[in-house]
């Protein structure tokens, strides 16, 4: 094949006929390079183009772009032995469209957290895709809530104002000196390119845009998180993507709203007093634990040495009610000493010491995790009231095996 020199025509075109000037076949996977690239290559944070290469009698599924030899490579698979002729390039219209709209606005977001967090605020890294951006950059911590939500309003301001979009090549130290943003760390050329948002943003940048701010459409954040000591990240949508959430979003409230039963709008309200409600019912079931009116009325009754033992069962598992209904036994039952097993499937086990029992050397804490390592979990607490985990059930399955754990620890105790 004939020695080519390869040209770049990305910016200006998605659409290119061709032909490979050269091309390297390892197994079933084919690098090819086009005399006419309309491929653009990964580079400063925007992801590599796909599409498709299609030539007499054979076609090839751009998977990636890569540089090979200061070249630009499609690659994809390719099963047959590959005969190079004159071919059709297509990059994937769609997907580069949405790319664009991440990448502008990328460089409007840069420019909006530097008017809202400060001058202190430079890029540390960005990924531009198809489906989202990602952005880090300089902060010393989390931006508050109403910061976040006057960004997403600046950009989503110059989106709607559909700003021209303009590109001009410049000498670097003209570049610089006219405000163009550079990364820190980045090799420059002599030249450099330079994409300009009228009034809004001035940068060095070597990828693809929308023509004008307008064609955004929509700018939305996902998600503020920290990258590391002092940078921060933010990703975001934009485009059908945004839209695509907002949408979500909508779906999930009408959901949630119908699992109410009330209409979206009125949702915040139902959940207050749903919240009220439920605190009132918390309220409630606290004054009946404290009062033993919620005790079990088939606790289990046995007498082993000399100490009265009250067993029950309960489905109840939440620790503090549990507590509560204790205190309750407590104060009825001074010498005396409760165990629950609670949980639906016996999960965990309690163990309360009445107050004239403690003098009498008897720890709550001490028989529980003697009952609870009998099944094969761990406890522990306070002497008059503890707690443990449940190891295997079936060793709690009925009062008669729990008596016998707890004659066992006298009898060792004694």
């Amino acid at each position: 094949m004939k020695k080519k020199k390869q040209k770049w025509i990305g910016y200006e075109a998605t659409k290119a006929e061709t032909e490979p000037i050269a091309f390297r076949q390892t197994g079933d996977q084919l690098e090819l390079i086009l005399e006419e690239n309309p491929f653009y290559a990964e580079s400063g944070g925007q992801v590599s183009d796909t599409g498709v290469v299609q030539g007499e009698g054979w076609e090839l599924t751009v998977e990636d772009v890569e540089k090979v030899d200061g070249k630009s490579a499609v690659v994809g698979t390719f099963g047959e032995t590959f005969e190079p002729t004159a071919a059709l390039a297509q990059v994937n219209e769609a997907r580069r469209r949405n790319i664009e709209r991440n990448h502008t606005a990328t460089h409007l977001v840069h420019a909006a957290l530097r008017k809202i967090l400060g001058a202190h605020v430079r890029q540390a890294g960005s990924v531009v895709a198809p489906e989202r951006l990602r952005f880090d950059f300089s902060h010393h911590g989390p931006i508050k809530g109403d910061q976040l939500t006057a960004i997403e309003a600046e950009v989503n301001a110059h989106v709607w104002e559909n700003l021209p979009i303009a590109t001009r090549q410049m000498a670097y130290k003209e570049a610089v000196a006219a405000g163009a943003m550079a990364l820190f760390g980045e090799k420059y050329g002599d030249v450099v390119r330079v994409v300009d948002v009228p009034g809004v943003s001035l940068e060095l940048c070597g990828g693809t845009h929308v023509a004008s701010t307008g064609q955004i459409a929509l700018f939305r954040f996902t998600h503020e998180t920290g990258a590391a000591a002092g940078v921060r990240r933010i990703e975001a949508l934009t485009g059908p993507a945004a839209y695509r959430h907002a949408l979500d979003l909508q779906n999930q409230l009408v959901h949630a709203a119908g699992l109410l039963k009330t209409q979206p709008e009125h949702l915040a309200r139902r959940i207050e007093g749903m919240l009220e409600e439920n605190k009132r019912l918390e309220k409630r079931i606290e004054e009946l634990l404290k009062s033993g009116a919620a005790k079990d009325q088939t606790a289990y009754v046995q007498r082993i040495g000399g100490v009265e033992f009250q067993i029950s069962r309960t489905e109840v598992e939440d620790r503090n009610q549990i507590a509560l209904m204790m205190d309750a036994f407590r104060v009825s039952h001074p010498s005396s000493v409760s165990v629950i097993v609670s949980g639906a499937l016996p999960s965990s086990v309690h163990v309360g010491v009445g107050d004239s029992l403690l003098g009498q050397g008897l720890k709550a804490g001490d028989l529980v995790r003697f009952i609870a390592a009998s099944t094969g979990g761990r406890g522990g607490g306070r002497p008059h009231f503890a707690s443990g985990s449940i190891g295997d059930p079936t060793k709690v399955s009925s009062n008669s095996t729990l008596v016998d754990m707890v004659t066992s620890y006298f009898e060792k105790k004694s």
